[in-house]
Parts: C-alpha cells; sequence; structure tokens
C-alpha cells in the first residue's frame, strides 16, 4: 500500500515539475514579445529570430554538456532508465531519504525543467545587446554561455559543487531559492559584459553628452510579453519547491506563488509611483520593468516572507530599478530594455535580502555568492565576447544600423506593407 502511495506521489511531483517547466518554456514567448515591442520596428525580425534560436540553441547545449557539468549525469547518450529498473530505484530513492522526504521524481522532469532556466538567462542578454548586434555572433555566444559558463556557476550552488575547488558557497550561508542570482544576475552579468564592449545604440546619446530616448515600436507587445513573464514566473519559482504531493510542501507551493504575485505588484506600483513623481506622468515601460523587477527580488526567496513583506520587498524593487535604469542610462550604458537593471541590480538586491525571512542564509554569505556569480559570468563572458570580437565582429555596420537589422540579418520585415 505504501509503495502505491509513493507511485502516486512520485507521478504527481513528476507531472508538476513538467508542468511548471512548462511555464517557464512560456517566459521565452514573454522575453521574445517584451524584447520585440521595446525596439524599432526595423529590427524586430531580428529580435524574433534571435529569441527563437537562443532557446534552441540553449536547450541543444545543456543537453550535450551544460546538464552533466552542472549536475552529472549523461542524458545525451545514456538516455533516461525505465521499466522495473526505473520503479526500483525511485523507490530505493524514497526508502534512503525517508518516505514523504526529499524530492524524487523522473530524471527527465528534471532535466526539463533545468534547461528552460539556462534559457531565461541567455535571453536577459539578448534584450540588453538589441538593434546592433550581429546575429550570428551573438548565437556563438550563446553555444558558451549555455554550454559552459551558466552550467559551470550553476554547478557551484545548485549543484553543491566547490567553486575551483577552493570553497562551497552552500557553507558560506548563501542560499538562492530560484535563481535571483544564480540565473538573472548572471544573464545581466554577460549582458553587461557586451554591452561594455558593443557600445551604444546610433543616436542615442547626443555629442554634449545628452539622453535621448528611442521609444518602442509597440508597446501593447511589450505590455503582453510582460504579463506572460508574470503568468510564467509561477511555474519558474513555484517549480522550485520540486516537490507538491504532500500536505508541507503544497502549502509551500501556494505560499510561493502568493508571494511570487505579490512581489510582482508592489513591483509595479513602486515603479509607477516613482516615474510620476520623477516625470510627472506614469510611465508605462518603468511600470512594465517594476513588475518585472518586484519578480526578480522574490525570486531568492518565495518561501519564507509573509506576503506584506513580499509586497514590499516588490516595492523597493521597483523603485531600484526606476533608479537604476536612470543612472546606466547617465552612464552611457545603453541597454533598450532595462534588462541589466531588471535583472542585475535588482537581482543583487533579491540575494541581500535573503536573510531578513530566512534565518539560514547569512548576509556575508550572499554578498560571497553573489560576487563570485558576477566575477566568474562577467568575466569569462567578457573574454568570449572580445574573442568573438576579433574573429567575425560583433556589431552590424553603420548602414546597417540605420536601415535596421531585419533586412541586414535576415533579409526580410516584420511589417512590409509599411514603407518607411
Amino acid at each position: 500500500m505504501q509503495n502505491q502511495i509513493f507511485e502516486l506521489q512520485y507521478a504527481l511531483d513528476t507531472f508538476y515539475f513538467l508542468m511548471c517547466g512548462a511555464l517557464v518554456m512560456w517566459m521565452a514567448a514573454g522575453f521574445t514579445m517584451l524584447e520585440a515591442g521595446l525596439v524599432r520596428s526595423k529590427n524586430t525580425v531580428e529580435i524574433l529570430t534571435k529569441n527563437v534560436a537562443l532557446f534552441a540553441t540553449a536547450c541543444t547545449m545543456y543537453m550535450i554538456c551544460g546538464y552533466a557539468i552542472m549536475y552529472g549525469g549523461d542524458l545525451f547518450l545514456s538516455g533516461i532508465a525505465g521499466g522495473d529498473t526505473l520503479v526500483e530505484d525511485a523507490l530505493a530513492a524514497s526508502s534512503e531519504n525517508g518516505f514523504g522526504g526529499d524530492s524524487v521524481y523522473s530524471a527527465a522532469s528534471d532535466f526539463f525543467f533545468q534547461v528552460v532556466f539556462v534559457a531565461t538567462c541567455m535571453s536577459i542578454v539578448s534584450g540588453a545587446v538589441a538593434e546592433r548586434m550581429k546575429l550570428w555572433s551573438f548565437l556563438l555566444f550563446a553555444v558558451v554561455m549555455t554550454g559552459l559558463i551558466y552550467p559551470l556557476e550553476g554547478s557551484w550552488t545548485w549543484g553543491g559543487n566547490d567553486v575551483f575547488g577552493l570553497y562551497n558557497l552552500g557553507d558560506l550561508g548563501f542560499s538562492d531559492f530560484a535563481g535571483s542570482g544564480i540565473v538573472h544576475m548572471a544573464g545581466a552579468a554577460a549582458a553587461l559584459a557586451g554591452v561594455l564592449l558593443l557600445g551604444a545604440r546610433k543616436g542615442k546619446y547626443g555629442p554634449k553628452g545628452e539622453i535621448r530616448a528611442i521609444p518602442g515600436a509597440n508597446l501593447p507587445l511589450a505590455a503582453l510579453g510582460t504579463l506572460i513573464l508574470w503568468m510564467g514566473w509561477f511555474g519558474f519559482n513555484g517549480g522550485s519547491v520540486l516537490k507538491l504531493g504532500d500536505i508541507a510542501s503544497a502549502n509551500s507551493v501556494a505560499m510561493v506563488f502568493l508571494n511570487t504575485n505579490a512581489a510582482a505588484a508592489g513591483g509595479a506600483i513602486g515603479a509607477l509611483l516613482l516615474a510620476r513623481l520623477i516625470f510627472g506622468k506614469a510611465d508605462l515601460t518603468m511600470l512594465l520593468n517594476g513588475a518585472l523587477a518586484g519578480l526578480v527580488a522574490i525570486t531568492a526567496e518565495p518561501s519564507t516572507p509573509s506576503a506584506l513583506q513580499a509586497t514590499l520587498f516588490g516595492l523597493i524593487a521597483g523603485v531600484i530599478v526606476v533608479l537604476s535604469i536612470l543612472a546606466l542610462d547617465k552612464l552611457k550604458i545603453d541597454d533598450p530594455v532595462g534588462a541589466i537593471s531588471v535583472h542585475g541590480v535588482v537581482g543583487l538586491f533579491g540575494l541581500l535580502i535573503v536573510p531578513i525571512t530566512n534565518p539560514a542564509a547569512t548576509f556575508l554569505g550572499q554578498i560571497a555568492g553573489a560576487a563570485t556569480i558576477f566575477a566568474w559570468v562577467f568575466v569569462a563572458s567578457l573574454i568570449v565576447w572580445v574573442i568573438i570580437k576579433a574573429v567575425i565582429g560583433i556589431r552590424i555596420s553603420e548602414e546597417d544600423e540605420y536601415e535596421g537589422a531585419d533586412i541586414a540579418e535576415c533579409g526580410m520585415e516584420a511589417y512590409p506593407e509599411f514603407v518607411r
């Protein structure tokens, strides 16, 4: 009878993992729509191509080598055990962990859930380098990022390995529930390295340093993308509980969903109010980035705060992201979608507030983990970007940038009936 209950629990947890993974996969659509909405129409096809291609690249590279680097195992060559062997292994793992103990689920579902996180990390890079990077240079970087750079830092955190054999982040008191640092700040670090080498879009900054706004071509699309990301984040954070088939886990999942939503709402409100104070009007793009900032901030620890705390954390994140976007613009760091601010600056904030509600984490441990992740991803990415720049270049020509990346990189336009 106990084995039958366990098999049902195993099936439920595996199914939950898969459904959460599907929600996270849907975030790829959110990133695509958000980015396409915030760029000029002449770059839309290239953005769409880049986002779909990066997802395919991430899935393939993580299957070939990324998952093995991060967690061990080899799905690419050996596949997944089935039949009686699968049942025996699962029951043995349940006995070892104690019935109702640690999560036990299909290895294939674990891979699927992890691979969509890799693609999310790479999508962050896409938005920051939009409108002036060569498509094939970007995809070449995606091969290295998803096959080596991200999996290696993931192995030091969720994989439990020592950092280059020197120290273990978990032993230092580092905690990142669903990836404010491991996924989001890492993506922002890679993006920052690329943006610094790439330079700003033509016309973004005047000869005297004045900042010139470059409006997005399709704000309804950007709003749709944000709402898709908001929905997908329930899978991102909720799935990171790793278990559903018992009362304690189900209660934790419900709290994670509640706090994820509360933080997003708080972030949107915080950004909207600050934008009103600064600009005198409601700024839609700041509102959208505020919601995303709240989501990034709560991702590091969505299970232990109260709903009120989650809302306040999100509110602060919404304020931070507006100030960060304005500050980066003054530094002439051109980020068309605000990705570095949303995922990098707020990702760090999310890590630093974990000890407030989770006593297992320490402030020094969070700083050490954040510094390790940023240093590795930024330096490794910078090296890769420099090599790509030296070999094939990373920026499209000035003429192609003026005409639009759609024609130069893809040979077609998103809206061919419109005459520019």
